[in-house]
């Protein structure tokens, strides 16, 4: 039925977020085995993209072994290099594509990211001279903030050709680039000879594969010096189960191979590879809003995207955030920034007593 959408054999007048509810009763109240298999039948029958059509975006076909390196390349790509046009047209002015921090629910999209950043940059406890490390940094908003404001020096890694021009480009026109630096890199090809202070990984996680947990928890601790903190920032399944596999969207048309996880499997891999969990916070009613800011900015500039993406891939952005939206809503998916510290020999760390200077102004 998404796949219709995405063809135009049917449109969504309004809000779109309100047509999962109908798709949720569709999941739950559909009777018996035999209704099922003849309403998948008639949805067989909806039009797919006319052949040679221009206007449709490839669904994802990898190759090569599941997150591999190369296969992770070729995933990142195919999501992340359609257009920085495109997503400038409905991101903040940092491009942040991951979930904002609302401290009042009348804070616009370009505040509400600020505040995430100086949320992370607070919990990390970051100082002037640290060496700070972002895995997966997009377009560089999170290593600009740190460098500008807490005076650090920043690495970024990202698979994205794209992002990496981009992030580039901010970095020189904002005199940083002594200070910044953005590679074309996987996290594990870092050479570990000059271990970082602190370590962020801000919606990357969500890539890695839990076959991969070990290797990737594993490589931050030895990227990172005794008694330092890495923040790690990803989405979770929630406490509602999902009714089918409504992932397969997602994975043949958005991210592919990502793998959501419960937090505590993903809890479990960190302290397996020597991680102590200092805190963890659920953003969850933060990306339902921040996704909702997402869908409406792209909706108001829809004709604007169409100089940058075709009508399916618009359609492809608009169908999943508006999903997504509805699903951290009613709790299927949530975000959590777990806190992680690399304890020295004598068990110290730098994880504060108290919570109390991440929320003081």
């Amino acid at each position: 039925m998404g796949e219709a959408y995405l063809n135009a054999a049917f449109d969504v007048e309004g809000d779109m977020e309100e047509a999962f509810e109908l798709s949720d009763h569709l999941m739950e109240k559909t009777d018996g085995w035999t209704r099922k298999l003849g309403l998948g039948y008639l949805l067989r029958k909806l039009p797919g993209p006319p052949e040679g059509s221009e206007g449709h975006r490839r669904q994802a076909r990898l190759k090569g072994g599941r997150h591999s390196p190369d296969r992770d390349r070729e995933a990142i790509s195919y999501h992340y290099n359609v257009s920085n046009d495109f997503y400038a047209l409905w991101l903040d002015q940092q491009m942040a594509y991951s979930c904002a921090y609302f401290e009042q629910p009348t804070d616009d999209l370009d505040t509400a990211q600020r505040n995430k950043f100086e949320h992370i940059c607070r919990k990390l406890g970051l100082r002037e001279g640290d060496r700070l490390l972002d895995i997966g940094c997009g377009w560089g908003g999170l290593i600009l903030h740190a460098a500008r404001h807490y005076g650090v020096e920043a690495d970024g890694i990202t698979l994205s050709r794209e992002q990496l021009d981009f992030a580039r480009a901010r970095i020189d026109e904002a005199g940083l680039s002594r200070k910044v630096t953005v590679h074309l890199q996987d996290y594990r090809e870092l050479p570990e000879d000059r271990p970082y202070d602190a370590i962020t990984s801000v919606g990357m996680v969500e890539h890695v594969g839990r076959e991969k947990f070990p290797a990737y928890f594993g490589k931050a601790m030895r990227l990172l010096k005794p008694a330092g903190l890495f923040l790690n920032h990803g989405i979770g399944v929630g406490p509602v189960v999902m009714p089918g596999d409504t992932g397969s969207f997602i994975r043949d048309h958005v991210f592919p191979d990502t793998d959501l996880v419960p937090i505590a499997l993903m809890t479990q891999a960190a302290e397996t590879a020597g991680w102590e969990v200092r805190d963890i916070e659920s953003l969850r009613e933060h990306y339902a809003m921040t996704l909702r800011h997402w869908v409406r900015r792209l909706e108001a500039r829809h004709e604007e995207a169409l100089r940058y993406v075709n009508e399916c891939t618009y359609r492809v952005w608009r169908l999943y955030m508006a999903g997504c939206a509805h699903n951290f809503q009613v709790g299927r998916l949530s975000i959590y920034q777990t806190l992680l510290a690399k304890l020295s020999g004598n068990g110290t760390s730098h994880a504060p007593a108290t919570r109390a200077r991440w929320y003081r102004s």
